[in-house]
């Protein structure tokens, strides 16, 4: 079975761009901006986001073929809710650490933070999902996911604030 990735360069300037200006205004809001945590997320969004969400994406594709019926659209968007899952979040809260430089405050409190985080958001994230999984076209849910990450960067950053 040959496995093909797909890396846009479209994808890595949408994933720069998007996900660092979700957790910018997340920075400034909480007043930690910092131009080393703006360089760092715009690495991972360029880079791992880039990668992963888009092929994740095609990878549903594959296993469900895009219809109009309930069932399918369903399991399109609880695939993408497994995708986002609480591990996830505890990875974009390390990255935002480790960017940060605060090191110290990277521990396995951060799944604790993630999973209510991510618990607390399921309703609006069921919504997000299932639209970006049903009512948009492959070429367009990266950017509609990365859009609604980037928002979700503001709330995951309060994550830490409300959840701790």
């Amino acid at each position: 079975m040959k496995i093909s990735l797909n890396y846009t360069w479209l994808n890595i300037w949408r994933g720069i761009i998007i996900y660092s200006v979700g957790d910018t205004i997340a920075a400034l809001i909480l007043a930690e901006f910092s131009i080393y945590r703006l360089v760092g997320i715009m690495f991972v969004g360029g880079t791992f986001y880039a990668l992963e969400i888009p092929n994740y994406f095609r990878w549903i594709d594959s296993q469900i073929a895009e219809s109009r019926n309930l069932h399918d659209s369903v399991k399109r968007t609880m695939l993408a809710m497994l995708y986002f899952n609480p591990i996830w979040i505890a990875r974009h809260l390390f990255f935002i650490h480790l960017f940060s430089g605060n090191w110290h405050q990277m521990s396995w409190a951060l799944i604790t933070v993630s999973l209510w985080a991510f618990v607390v958001n399921i309703p609006i994230s069921l919504l997000a999902n299932y639209l970006i999984q049903n009512k948009l076209s492959y070429h367009w849910r990266f950017f509609g996911s990365a859009v609604f990450s980037g928002l979700m960067a503001i709330y995951y950053a309060f994550s830490e604030v409300f959840f701790r």
